[in-house]
């Protein structure tokens, strides 16, 4: 994997010093090896840090100038099959000096243009690229946003990887932007296709943005969005795709769609262990990373090296999991057990590693876990996907089964109700459930009861299923507490609504796949692992694998009672059923009880009072009060006050 960047400025030397700084500030993405490439004429400068996995010869060094003489790229990415589109470049007439990715990406677009070789790629990438004799710069990013790309600066035009890179540009000056900061608080994350800065934004999934020499030369993007929304082309839509499949749904029998996934995942698993340094992967013991490991074994000879983080707190802890997958499949196994100290030592690296805040603590994990599995391989393979295409969070279920209740319960009963919950401190409420689950295993295996019927008694008020499920992702549902902010109608296509006609399960999974994975999942597994070096690969994630899932009628594809089931019955096929049938546990961190007390220092630092109001962006009232229920135990909002943590941690970092 590696870093990209481009910088216009006044001239071409200039442009290459802003490039060769800013690469540098992305080494981490790729260590091997550093090029710059610059256009006099425009002044422009391409540059490139280089992560070497597929040709680590010289030959697959960049940027990478085409064979025709006319395309200069930086690429971040992986191109599966590179190898069938080379085979075909090769029956028309290409020739190639290495066997890199990067070139056949080049010759692709030598042969049929830029539009309609994306659509050939099976792979994750962002790119950058220039196009000598049209003149212009075109960035172009993955179906589902594996990869980021960031650009912006008006009349001094940069991309890159990371905002570090964009920071890192000599005279730049970034603002925090005060709406986007709203979008962060309500989200968790910062959604595409805005960043925590003013003038900075993402390039959204399955999008090529194309500007000519003449729009760089002018100030558009210091008009916003607005003004080069002319200039995207998206060139796949999760919104085609679903609809395609509400037409043309698949035919077959239960069977036959789990034969047809199963033969789509094996080919995705076996395209994505193509590499040409050492290769392993994640195992949570979980569905989707069980699933990945088992097809990893069907194409190796060898004993798949498998990574797993545990923690010594019980509830939160699959490391027991793991190691009973990891014994069956006959993996070579490392593990990592964390406590409070292991957290600690990381939180001083989040600013830097995200760049901008992301709300989401499993950052913790995610990074120590690609560290650790950097030591022994160069490119690991995730589970991630497989929630949103599967129905796999809690919510999904709760949503349902709170807007069924609703749905025929008077509107006095729902007060009456709401106020009881609330009325009673969520201390008694655990221990209500605790007993509880001394009955019922079903809800013995549900996690944080409490806080999750505390938050059910907020939304009795709600009177939509949707509104229900935006009210259980939000984390802070007022941006009020902003100083001087207004929230942004999130600039988007309309490829990110899902149809009208799609039924509340698929609605819920389809925003999550087009908002939530790109803007939180996606974005902690790229930053975590490229902090640490390492490649991480998502199969589930191939675009065929989703075309697919998104074709699957829902009686085959979600059960409210049991999630994931069809991925479950494939695993069946791999695993015996005592380690695929068990309760959901997640990539959860104990951070509410870690803020209560070994962070309760470092927490109580950056929400004090004072801090608060004369750094001048938050109200500290509700902060504050928020933070003294959750150290009295009175609630859990580890969520709502992980979100102004990371906030205030990176803002510490930036300044």
């Amino acid at each position: 994997m590696c870093g990209i960047v481009a910088a216009i400025d006044r001239t071409a030397g200039e442009a290459a010093r802003c490039a060769e700084i800013m690469a540098n500030a992305i080494r981490h993405r790729g260590p091997d090896d550093y090029g710059v490439w610059t256009d006099s004429d425009v002044p422009l400068a391409i540059g490139h840090r280089r992560l070497s996995i597929v040709d680590v010869s010289v030959e697959g060094h960049q940027p990478m100038v085409s064979s025709s003489g006319r395309f200069v790229i930086s690429f971040n990415g992986e191109i599966y099959n590179h190898s069938l589109i080379r085979k075909e470049l090769t029956s028309l007439g290409h020739s190639f000096r290495g066997y890199s990715d990067t070139e056949v990406v080049l010759a692709s677009f030598d042969e049929w243009g830029v539009v309609a070789a994306i659509e050939r790629f099976v792979g994750m990438f962002a790119i950058i690229l220039w196009d000598i004799k049209k003149r212009t710069l075109t960035l172009i990013r993955d179906r589902l946003g594996i990869k980021p790309l960031f650009y912006g600066g008006g009349s001094q035009f940069m991309a890159a990887s990371e905002l570090k890179a964009l920071k890192a540009r000599p005279g730049s000056s970034l603002n925090v932007d005060r709406s986007a900061l709203a979008l962060y608080l309500r989200y968790g994350y910062v959604p595409a296709p805005y960043s925590i800065y003013e003038g900075i934004f993402k390039l959204e999934p399955g999008c090529i943005l194309e500007l000519s020499e003449t729009d760089l030369k002018l100030d558009r993007l210091k008009d916003g969005l607005e003004s080069i929304r002319d200039k995207y082309i998206r060139y796949w839509s999760a919104e085609a795709v679903a609809r395609h499949g509400i037409e043309n749904p698949f035919q077959g029998s239960q069977v036959e769609v789990e034969e047809w996934l199963e033969e789509l995942l094996t080919d995705s698993v076996k395209l994505r262990m193509i590499a040409d340094v050492p290769l392993g992967a994640f195992l949570s013991g979980g569905i989707d990373s069980s699933l990945i490991v088992a097809l990893m074994k069907k194409n190796s000879s060898s004993p798949i090296k498998t990574f797993c983080i545990g923690f010594h707190e019980k509830q939160y802890d699959e490391g027991e999991y793991a190691r009973r997958v990891a014994d069956y499949l006959g993996t070579d196994h490392t593990e990592m057990y964390l406590d409070a100290q292991d957290s600690l030592d990381v939180i001083p690296l989040l600013p830097s590693m995200f760049d901008e805040p992301l709300g989401d603590p499993s950052q913790i994990p995610t990074y120590l876990v690609s560290k650790m599995a950097r030591a022994s391989v160069t490119v690991a393979l995730s589970g991630d996907g497989g929630d949103e295409l599967f129905g796999g969070y809690e919510r999904y279920a709760w949503t349902v089964r709170l807007w069924n209740l609703l749905s025929f319960c008077p509107a006095q009963l729902k007060k009456l109700f709401a106020f009881s919950v609330n009325s009673t401190p969520a201390r008694l409420w655990e221990i209500l459930f605790s007993l509880a689950g001394l009955v019922s295993k079903e809800i013995g295996a549900i996690k944080m009861p409490s806080e999750k019927l505390l938050k059910a008694a907020e939304l009795f008020g709600e009177r939509t299923p949707e509104k229900i499920y935006t009210g259980l992702t939000t984390h802070w549902k007022d941006s009020e507490i902003i100083v001087n902010s207004s929230q942004p109608v999130t600039f988007s296509f309309p490829s990110c609504t899902p149809p009208g006609d799609m039924d509340l399960w698929e609605k819920m999974t389809f925003i999550d796949l087009v908002t939530y994975l790109p803007g939180d999942i996606l974005t902690k597994l790229d930053r975590a692992s490229m902090a640490a070096s390492l490649e991480a690969r998502v199969p589930l994630l191939d675009h065929r694998v989703v075309e697919f899932c998104l074709s699957i009628p829902n009686s085959m594809r979600f059960a409210i009672n049991d999630p994931k089931h069809l991925l479950k019955r494939i695993l069946y096929r791999h695993l015996p059923r005592s380690l695929v049938d068990r309760p959901k546990q997640g990539f959860n961190v104990p951070i509410g009880d870690w803020l209560r007390g070994p962070l309760r220092g470092w927490a109580e630092d950056l929400l004090s009072e004072n801090r608060l109001r004369q750094e001048g962006y938050f109200e500290p009232r509700e902060i504050r009060n928020k933070w003294e229920q959750h150290l009295s135990g009175r609630r859990n909002y580890q969520v709502e006050l992980w979100t102004i943590l990371q906030f205030q941690s990176w803002k510490s970092d930036a300044v």
